[in-house]
């Protein structure tokens, strides 16, 4: 790797107790990397650490291999711009006049702006979309508003490397969408280095180059998106005693609902999807099949439910997974068809509603899926318990 940032055995805290040691980055110039874990893991104190906004306590950074605690303030303001938005509280300032504090590494001793630095404070707003808060007084903007002229300040310094503390922080999801691409672009067009924290773990493994798993004193892990989240990692790192998250959709799932399935539901190609998830909803233990194995039904279910009938991918469903259907669905009060379309390979689905229907079993569609909470509150066995939710 030709390492353009990194950090060698490097151990930040506060008031001299170190919290986290033995910290060793590398990334190429024009990476983004991102730290992700718990609350109070840390996070933010690496960072403040890295923009020596805190006395590192051991160890050593270095930008092309040149040790950053020996650099002046202005050297360091013009390689490394921080976008913390907690730390902005300007009084009596316009948004404009935030943004315009970046280009004061640049500036005479005067602190004047050319007509250079004004363009780059116009450009950076822009690229924001924050050119209609211009003359507002940054002390009355939303969080979210707050946090687009942060960045749009960070901009304007033209550094080398970003580095934000949880900037989708308060944003709603356009704005969100929108600053991740602001940085993907500025990383991969300008060769930006990105270093930053987020909750969002799918965000995080869409965006970024690697990931620091941040938890307990060392770093958990290092490494890229596909190399960190595999199966369990991230229910491990943050101590996930109920649901699970998904690497794949990178989602989060509820937990299941445990007890004998009540509802079997015949799905397949995502239309048991919705289905599986209003009766997680209301508590209700399920069963479903017959899904292929490749199936994004089949991804779901296996969160949400410990009864799936599962068959090979590409293969035809065979009798004996009819029979295991059948054995599950004779549990079940209630099917429901999630209007999957049944064809040659999964022939075997259509056989399951034909078989309920003629031994007088409910078959309900999805879209009349508030029927069947009534059938399973009030249905044949009116003294059996409510389902109850795994924690």
């Amino acid at each position: 790797m030709n390492s353009y940032f990194n950090t060698r055995h490097l151990a930040v805290g506060y008031d001299g107790t170190v919290l986290i040691e033995d910290i060793n980055i590398e990334i190429e110039k024009g990476k983004i990397l991102t730290l992700i874990g718990p609350n109070g893991a840390g996070k933010s104190t690496i960072l403040k650490t890295l923009t020596r906004h805190l006395k590192r306590l051991g160890g050593g950074i270095s930008i092309e291999n040149q040790e950053i605690e020996k650099w002046s303030a202005k050297q360091m303001a013009k390689q490394v711009a921080v976008a913390f938005t907690g730390h902005a509280r300007p009084e009596l300032l316009t948004c404009a006049e935030v943004v315009a504090m970046g280009r004061y590494p640049y500036t005479d001793m005067l602190g004047r702006l050319t007509e250079e630095d004004e363009q780059i404070i116009h450009a950076s707003m822009e690229r924001v979309h924050a050119l209609d808060l211009a003359e507002r007084d940054f002390s009355t903007l939303s969080d979210g508003q707050k946090q687009r002229i942060v960045l749009a300040r960070a901009i304007c310094q033209r550094p080398k490397i970003i580095v934000l503390d949880e900037p989708t922080a308060f944003l709603d999801i356009r704005y969100k969408v929108e600053l991740l691409e602001i940085l993907r672009t500025m990383a991969r067009e300008e060769q930006i280095t990105v270093i930053m924290s987020l909750h969002e773990i799918d965000l995080a493994a869409k965006i970024s180059d690697y990931l620091i798993c941040v938890k307990g004193k060392h770093i958990a892990q290092f490494g890229t998106p596909e190399e960190i989240l595999e199966h369990g990692s991230m229910e491990a790192l943050y101590d996930m005693e109920s649901g699970s998250y998904d690497q794949l959709f990178g989602s989060v799932e509820l937990g299941k609902c445990a007890g004998e399935p009540q509802v079997f539901v015949v799905a397949g190609g995502g239309y048991g999807i919705p289905c599986y998830r209003a009766l997680q909803k209301q508590g209700i233990p399920f069963a479903t099949g017959i899904l292929f194995e490749n199936d994004v039904d089949h991804r779901v279910a296996e969160h949400l439910s410990d009864h799936v009938v599962t068959a090979a991918a590409f293969e035809v469903m065979d009798q004996a997974l009819y029979e295991e259907a059948l054995e599950l669905m004779g549990r079940c009060k209630v099917v429901m068809d999630a209007g999957t379309p049944v064809g040659t390979l999964n022939r075997q689905n259509g056989e399951l509603l034909k078989f309920a229907r003629q031994r007088g079993i409910p078959v309900l569609a999805a879209a009349d899926i508030q029927e069947l909470f009534k059938v399973e509150m009030g249905g044949k066995n009116e003294n059996a318990k409510a389902p109850i939710c795994r924690d």
